[in-house]
């Protein structure tokens, strides 16, 4: 799994390369010390998982961040921080983790377990049938301006809302007349049942967790709310992480 740490201080940085170089299975693709260098690495080096902090010049964490997610194959992000009030705002990005310095050996590996889940060699795997992904095709939905047509490699879910069912994509939402059920048989390759009102696309599920009410329920990226996992559906969710916690 490569990587990029980014982080204004050079003893941050330090501090966590020593930290990397005792799990042998993560390498270290290069360094940044604040967000534009940090994207400038992450577009040269397409990395797997990015350490980013939050406080550093010019832009910030949470800036970089919300750039780093509108690329084709996002990293996953671990942001490291001395700061708490930022929790609230990286749960919303969707990253995969919210260490707070200094930061354990154990915290680190177990964030990094988790961002491997939505690793870029996941996405590829995912990707990789002959078709190459979604890629081809769109969604069409009428709209008070016309016929308005979704990239199908833009949608991030289906989600059923009475009896329309609501495209979430890149850049909002649409609704269209086609059930979930026709959605689902349709692009099934691409895209899992995870909820009777709930269709996701398989490449960009991120993490699978408890919800304050006790439901399971999936963190999506590109995608600010979650999504709901229902009980019936919750051991082909669990098949899914399993299949794919090695990529």
């Amino acid at each position: 799994m490569k990587l990029v740490i980014v982080d204004d201080e050079p003893l941050a940085r330090a501090r966590l390369r020593r930290m990397l170089e005792q799990l042998p299975e993560y390498r270290v693709l290069g360094e940044a010390g604040d967000g534009a260098s940090a994207l400038q690495q992450v577009r040269a080096g397409e990395p797997d998982i990015v350490l980013l902090d939050i406080h550093m010049p010019g832009m910030d964490g949470l800036q970089a961040a919300a750039e780093l997610a509108q690329l084709p194959l996002p990293p996953a992000l671990i942001f490291t921080t001395a700061y708490v009030e930022h929790a609230l705002a990286a749960h919303n990005l969707g990253v995969a983790g919210y260490l707070l310095k200094p930061i354990s050996h154990e915290d680190l590996a177990a964030a990094l377990a988790r961002a491997r889940r939505l690793s870029q060699a996941q996405l590829r795997g995912l990707a990789g049938a002959a078709d190459a992904g979604p890629r081809a095709g769109a969604i069409s939905a009428r709209t008070n301006t016309g016929v308005t047509r979704v990239p199908l490699a833009e949608v991030v879910c289906f989600l059923a809302d009475q009896k329309w069912t609501r495209v979430c994509h890149f850049h909002g939402e649409v609704l269209i007349e086609d059930s979930l059920n026709t959605l689902e048989r349709r692009h099934a390759a691409h895209f899992l049942r995870v909820h009777r009102s709930a269709l996701v696309a398989r490449r960009f599920i991120m993490v699978l967790e408890n919800g304050d009410n006790g439901q399971m329920q999936l963190r999506m990226r590109h995608l600010a709310t979650a999504v709901p996992v229902s009980r019936r559906r919750l051991a082909a969710v669990r098949q899914f992480f399993s299949a794919h916690s090695d990529d």
